[in-house]
C-alpha cells in the first residue's frame, strides 16, 4: 500500500510542476496583453492643438482673376485650393460688390464683422450682421456684397478646390440657399449632460450633434465664464466670432483671441478658456458633443 502511494506521488509530482509551469507562462502572457493593451490605449489618446490668433492670419485673394477688387481670404485650417474640407476667412472692403457668379462647391458663411449681403442678383438687399449664417448651393447664381469700415466672414467648404466661376455655368444641384439674419437665430440653454454652468447658450446650425455626426453650433460664452472645453476622440474646430476669449495655455501663457481668431484639436482634449472682459461668440465644427465645465 506505501509503495502504491509513493508511486501515485512521483506521478502527480510531474503534473504539479508542469500546471504551475503553465500558470506562471498564462500569468506572463496576461501581463504582456495587459502592456500592449496599454500602449494601444496611449497612442488612442494621443491629442494635438493649434491656435491662430487672428493678428498671424496669411492672407492673398480670393479671386487673383479681380486682382485688387478682389476680397482677402486668410486659411485657418484645410486647403480651399486643394479637395479637403476647408475653413477660411474673408475679408471685404466697404462698398465691395461681386457680379453675378456661381462657385462649384457649396458652402457655409457665419459674419464675424460688419454687414454681408448674400443672395439671388435680383432679390432685395439684406444686410446680415455679426452673428448671421447662410449658406451657398453650388451652381445657383448670385452676388456677395459688404459694407462697413470692417467686414469679415467665415467660410467653409466640405471639399474643394472652391472657385469662382461665370454664371454661364449655371446648374441647379436641387439644394437650397439659407440666410438667417443674427435676430432670427434660436438660442437655447446648452444641455445639463453637456455643461453644469449655467447661463451658457447654444444654436444649433446644421449637422447632428449626436455621437459620431458632424456638426456646427454656436455657443455664447457669458461675461465672467472660466473653465474648460472638452472634446473626446474627435476633432474640434472653434472660430471666435463676437468678443474676446482668453485662451490659457498649458504653459500658464494667456493668448487672447479677438474676432477671426481660431484654435482647434485632435483626439482628447481640454481648452481651458474665460471671457472675462464682455460675452463671446464662438462658433464650433465637431464630430458628436462637446462639453463645458
Amino acid at each position: 500500500m506505501k509503495k502504491s502511494i509513493q508511486k501515485a506521488s512521483f506521478i502527480l509530482a510531474p503534473l504539479f510542476l508542469l500546471l504551475s509551469c503553465n500558470n506562471k507562462t498564462q500569468e506572463k502572457t496576461i501581463e504582456k496583453v495587459k502592456v500592449q493593451a496599454t500602449k494601444q490605449v496611449k497612442s488612442s489618446t494621443t491629442s494635438t492643438s493649434k491656435i491662430i490668433p487672428i493678428s498671424e492670419v496669411q492672407w492673398d485673394a480670393l479671386n487673383p482673376a479681380r486682382g485688387d477688387k478682389s476680397p482677402q481670404a486668410g486659411t485657418l485650417w484645410g486647403n480651399r485650393k486643394g479637395t479637403e474640407a476647408t475653413g477660411f476667412l474673408v475679408k471685404f472692403l466697404d462698398g465691395f460688390s461681386s457680379p453675378p457668379h456661381i462657385h462649384n462647391v457649396s458652402y457655409k458663411g457665419l459674419v464675424i464683422t460688419g454687414l454681408i449681403h448674400n443672395d439671388d442678383p435680383n432679390a432685395s438687399t439684406l444686410w446680415m450682421p455679426s452673428g448671421s449664417y447662410w449658406t451657398q448651393p453650388p451652381g445657383e447664381s448670385h452676388i456677395t456684397a459688404a459694407k462697413g469700415d470692417h467686414n469679415m466672414a467665415y467660410i467653409e467648404i466640405e471639399s474643394g478646390p472652391y472657385l469662382v466661376k461665370p454664371v454661364k455655368e449655371a446648374f441647379d444641384n436641387g439644394e437650397k440657399p439659407i440666410n438667417i439674419d443674427a435676430s432670427n437665430m434660436v438660442w437655447v440653454n446648452l444641455p445639463e449632460n453637456q455643461s453644469s454652468i449655467k447661463g451658457i447658450k447654444i444654436a444649433y446650425l446644421w449637422g447632428s450633434p449626436e455621437e459620431g455626426q458632424l456638426n456646427g453650433t454656436l455657443i455664447k460664452l457669458p461675461k465672467g465664464f472660466k473653465g474648460t472645453l472638452d472634446i473626446q476622440d474627435s476633432t474640434l474646430r472653434a472660430v471666435i466670432l463676437q468678443g474676446k476669449l482668453d485662451y490659457h495655455t498649458s504653459k500658464n501663457d494667456t493668448q487672447i483671441l479677438e474676432a477671426g481668431s481660431y484654435f482647434s484639436s485632435e483626439g482628447n482634449f481640454k481648452h481651458t478658456i474665460s471671457a472675462t472682459e464682455q460675452d463671446c461668440m464662438v462658433y464650433i465644427r465637431t464630430k458628436g458633443k462637446f462639453n463645458i465645465r
